[in-house]
């Protein structure tokens, strides 16, 4: 009898170690350094830390799509590899990037990889100052419909076409750690990467995500001059004031190239922020292409997609600082 109740109570108190061990709902903000740039990653009310599962899948990302790593898939078709099986991740930017393609009538163009590398702003960084005669050289390999996906594997109409996925690998990564976060039920959270944010929910207190559209001007100080609501919208923001060279010569080259001209030449936009419910993925390329396409080519865009909101700051005639939007 007595080892009967002996033993119901070492029961009982293994039942309330069980609840006192049970983690209490924490909110957290984990920062690093992912893809050459920093990165901030809040989600509240989760019991548990997920830095080695986010670790992870900025690893697989950089794996399958970073030109920066020799041995990733990406680098390997570039120098040459048919035989690569792209994985899930590089068959989804893949993808993306064809259908924006299509949608900015190739503004936007994953394949300006040689020039980007040869005005200094890729993994090869080169810094030539090419001659008109070079950059038609090089437009003759540029155009994403001549790269096509075939049973997993990239197939390249001409083998010196360079794949370079930077200007949609961010947005797209955020894209990855926001499904993650669904996946395990979290309902709240601010994902930024680079400057790129994707956020759901509320924060603290029911309060909206709000983040500051920086002032291209004063970028330095880094304050902003617009107040952004971000709940349920991903933003991406491109601009050429901060990327940029001067060469030997004194002349200015932008790392947005135009993959119509194939110049490193600004155009009249400075910054470009997209804003919208869509992948940040998404609006991480449009951001690129409205840099190349210019002002009114881009205001001509979003007359056919008013599903997008974009905040413009733009050089007019006088050389004067201008905004033009449609985020309300």
């Amino acid at each position: 009898m007595k080892v009967i109740k002996i033993a119901v109570f070492l029961s009982v108190l293994a039942v309330f170690a069980g609840c006192n061990q049970v983690k209490k709902s924490e909110d957290y903000t984990l920062k690093g350094y992912v893809f050459g740039t920093s990165y901030k990653i809040t989600y509240l009310d989760s019991d548990k830390n997920y830095q080695n599962s986010l670790d992870s899948l900025f690893f697989l990302i950089n794996k399958s799509t970073s030109t920066y790593i020799p041995t990733s898939d990406i680098s390997k078709i570039n120098d040459g590899d048919a035989t690569v099986i792209v994985d899930a991740i590089f068959s989804e930017v893949f993808k993306k990037s064809k259908k924006i393609f299509k949608e900015t009538n190739g503004y936007f163009d994953p394949t300006v990889g040689n020039l980007v590398n040869a005005y200094g702003f890729g993994p090869k960084k080169e810094k030539i100052d090419l001659t008109d005669e070079e950059i038609k050289v090089q437009m003759q390999f540029v155009g994403l419909d001549n790269v096509t996906l075939d049973d997993g594997k990239i197939v390249k109409k001409y083998p010196e076409i360079y794949l370079d996925f930077n200007s949609i690998a961010k947005g797209f990564a955020i894209d990855i750690v926001a499904r993650f976060f669904d996946a395990k039920k979290i309902e709240n959270y601010l994902i930024e990467i680079g400057g790129e944010i994707r956020a759901k929910g509320t924060k603290e207190n029911q309060k909206p995500w709000l983040i500051k559209v920086v002032d291209p001007v004063n970028a330095s100080e880094n304050e902003g001059f617009k107040t952004i609501n971000l709940s349920d919208k991903s933003m991406a923001t491109s601009g050429n004031y901060r990327k940029f060279r001067i060469s030997e010569n004194g002349k200015k080259y932008v790392h947005t190239i135009n993959p119509k001209t194939g110049y490193a030449t600004e155009s009249n936009l400075l910054s470009a922020s997209v804003i919208s419910s869509s992948d940040c993925g998404d609006v991480d390329a449009y951001a690129t292409a409205f840099m190349a396409m210019g002002l009114e080519k881009a205001k001509e865009f979003l007359e056919q997609h008013p599903d997008l909101m974009v905040i413009f700051l733009y050089v007019n005639l006088d050389g004067e600082i201008k905004e033009y939007t449609t985020y309300k």
